[in-house]
């Protein structure tokens, strides 16, 4: 069998439905299982050209990965992802700690105002324990073991809870740039765990509790809580696996981003949030 092939099995025995096998509702139609651009179709020239710039970029990031380019990653390919996986009901532990307070955090667009075009609402809310430039140390204190588990997954860059209140859809859209994969832990899964769900590509899955998914966010996804509650996830992202000089030369790019105008602001904002709040409530 080959390695696609093995990823699609081991995807669908992981994340499969109790009663179902495949992913737990058909695929949309037409394709898209594709990294085009979708939100903002009046763009100038050099918006275009930088798109194209960063296509090539892509296509070259895909063909230096020892793991392919698919949309989902069989976790098995990640041996920290099983470790993570044991320990779950630790960061749960200190979620369910976190979520007393949910109604205060930011939401997403609080923090880094480039969600506004899939964020505007107050129904995804966030709690930073890591990300490019930022300043966590007051929030990563409530959660030691949560912290002491990401420091395990290799090439970490961004870390929080991402808690999506119940009604919740997030529009079709890709991620910023494919050299940095996507772990979703699920921590709080309502049930019926079949109307929580998110497309990747073609393709829908239902997260479950104590499992990862990896997937690739520069494919067109999709997200919808249709459920009576709060769905919660350890939303990780962590550099792509590449082969040499192309791993050294992608962390030395994100590593770089600290210097975004954009992430540097996303920081600013979320240690005001965090110096804020913290000062108010007791250890």
């Amino acid at each position: 069998m080959n390695s696609k092939a093995e990823n699609e099995v081991a995807m669908n025995t992981i994340i499969k439905d109790t009663t179902l096998d495949a992913p737990v509702v058909s695929s949309p139609a037409g394709d898209l299982r594709h990294r085009r651009h979708t939100l903002n179709p009046n763009r100038t020239w050099l918006d275009r050209c930088g798109i194209a710039a960063q296509n090539c970029m892509e296509w070259s990031v895909a063909h230096v990965s020892p793991l392919g380019d698919p949309h989902v990653y069989d976790t098995r390919k990640f041996p920290w992802a099983a470790e993570v996986e044991r320990e779950w009901h630790s960061v749960r532990e200190e979620l369910d700690a976190v979520m007393t307070f949910r109604d205060q955090m930011p939401s997403f667009q609080d923090i880094l105002k480039e969600v506004g075009p899939i964020q505007s609402d107050n129904n995804w809310k966030t709690f930073f324990l890591a990300g490019i430039g930022m300043d966590c140390s007051e929030n990563r204190k409530r959660c030691p073991e949560t912290v002491r588990l990401l420091g395990k997954i290799p090439g970490l860059t961004t870390a929080f809870f991402s808690i999506l209140s119940p009604g919740k859809h997030i529009p079709a859209h890709r991620g910023a740039w494919n050299g940095i994969l996507r772990l979703h832990l699920g921590l709080m899964v309502p049930e019926p765990r079949e109307r929580v769900r998110i497309r990747i590509g073609n393709d829908y899955y239902s997260w479950r509790e104590g499992e990862a998914l990896i997937f690739d966010d520069t494919f067109n996804h999709e997200v919808w809580n249709d459920t009576d509650g709060y769905r919660v996830v350890l939303f990780v992202d962590f550099a792509r696996p590449m082969y040499q000089p192309f791993d050294w030369l992608n962390r030395r790019l994100l590593n770089f981003g600290a210097l975004a105008p954009f992430l540097r602001e996303a920081g600013e904002k979320q240690k005001r949030w965090q110096d804020a709040f913290w000062k108010k409530k007791p250890a």
